[in-house]
């Protein structure tokens, strides 16, 4: 027998059991646990081939749609409040502390955007968002390709009104993966297609992450308000001085980016803003 040890607790397995096998056994699906061997993630795809050995240290944690963070993608959709778009970090080599640091916090979903990055570099940098995420039941979306989304097992994509279309997007990804479309006025938010399962309203405020976008106001956030029939997020140069006007418009969820990305305590910046928004005891949207 070969002695392991799976989330701090010891295990004696036969010679030659796989991690497939051990995860099955231990009444979980394969499809939606995400395995750590000896500190490195495991591919899903060699659960089936990689024997467990005398001493192997094994994380696993339920990921994803049936997982055992509370529900499948769009029931952890509708709950979620504080939503922070990020870059790789790559000048600041700290990726993985930051995302630990807000994810703890308590951000519900974490987008990667790296607008002019190669494909190749963003599965460099998913594995790193999706560990995070899993570990606190949190969400990761990669920003405006379904393709990249899909061979990096995010939960989903969002997209522009000139990238993709949603429909389209919606047959790369298949039914499951979640669907985020951006609207300015009024007019994209009343004609967002049905596949969308969420969508933001802004930007709120002029910001430089969206260079030459002039400003959506308040009036489209009570819009978006008024209308509503799915889980929506206000986005746009939001901060904690200003998040109250759009909470007062309607808003219960927010996007954000530099509020959180660029601030000195990323962690209390987080803290500071889950404050100042509504509770989750609401309507899905």
């Amino acid at each position: 027998m070969n002695r392991v040890v799976a989330n701090g607790k010891p295990f004696e397995v036969e010679p030659g059991t796989t991690v497939a096998d051990f995860v099955r056994a231990r009444d979980l699906d394969p499809r939606f646990v995400v395995v750590e061997r000896n500190g490195e993630p495991l591919e899903r795809a060699r659960y089936a081939e990689v024997t467990l050995e005398e001493g192997d240290r094994l994380e696993l944690v339920r990921a994803v749609a049936g997982g055992s963070h509370g529900g499948g993608l769009r029931e952890r959709l509708e709950r979620s409040r504080l939503y922070v778009v990020t870059d790789a970090r790559e000048g600041r080599g700290d990726l993985e502390d930051f995302l630990e640091a807000i994810l703890s916090a308590g951000v519900d979903i974490v987008q990667l955007r790296e607008k002019e990055a190669e494909a190749g570099d963003l599965l460099r940098w998913a594995p790193v968002f999706r560990a995070a995420a899993d570990r606190h039941g949190s969400l990761f979306i990669l920003n405006d390709r379904p393709d990249v989304a899909l061979a990096a097992a995010a939960d989903g994509v969002h997209v522009g009104q000139n990238d993709l279309p949603v429909a389209a997007v919606r047959r790369v990804l298949g039914p499951e993966p979640l669907i985020g479309l951006s609207t300015h006025r009024a007019a994209e938010w009343d004609a967002a297609p049905p596949e969308a399962d969420h969508l933001t309203a802004g930007p709120v405020w002029e910001t430089p992450t969206k260079p030459g976008r002039p400003a959506a106001g308040l009036g489209h956030v009570r819009h978006a308000a008024a209308s509503a029939t799915r889980p929506w997020f206000a986005i746009g140069g939001i901060d904690p001085t200003n998040v109250g006007e759009v909470v007062a418009a309607g808003a219960t969820r927010i996007v954000v980016v530099r509020a959180v990305t660029e601030a000195a305590d990323p962690a209390a910046a987080v803290r500071l803003l889950l404050d100042r928004l509504p509770e989750a005891d609401r309507p899905p949207w």
